[in-house]
């Protein structure tokens, strides 16, 4: 009981500190040519959201390569949405990594660590996940941090 009443005061001290963003004050970057609900990433003040972005792996290869690239086309993606709205993995604070098995969490690791310098890695969580869009192995979506004017 204790334990939940912390967890409740942290989360509420955690909301007053985030700056209030109002819808209207945000962009909305739709993927062109997509059919899918959602956009690709939102500026809300001083931060960039981007979208999850999956990988697939390939059917034929071996399954330890096939995850690895698919880490990689998705690392890759959220590198290119960052930069084709003004940012870049530099500015990464947060991502979440969902995993189809947790098996390949250190295969992960192994390529994520290559997306960003050492000693300035992002916050992170992962988890594993039942199922991901379009069967994917994996899904990564992160927030770029950038001052206003700096973008």
């Amino acid at each position: 009981m204790l334990k939940r009443i912390y967890t409740a005061a942290a989360a509420a001290a955690l909301m007053l500190a985030v700056p209030v963003i109002h819808a209207a004050d945000a962009e909305y970057y739709a993927s062109p040519g997509s059919k899918f609900p959602f956009s690709e990433a939102v500026r809300a003040g001083d931060f960039l959201l981007v979208s999850g972005q999956i990988g697939q792996a390939g059917k034929d290869a071996d399954p330890t390569a096939a995850f690895k690239s698919a880490a990689h086309q998705a690392m890759d993606s959220i590198q290119k949405i960052l930069t084709e709205h003004g940012s870049s993995l530099d500015h990464v604070v947060q991502c979440q990594v969902m995993i189809l098995d947790m098996k390949n969490w250190p295969l992960f690791n192994e390529v994520y660590a290559t997306y960003f310098k050492p000693g300035h890695m992002p916050a992170r969580s992962a988890f594993g996940a039942a199922a991901l869009a379009l069967g994917a192995p994996v899904e990564v979506t992160c927030n770029a941090y950038e001052p206003q004017g700096k973008h």
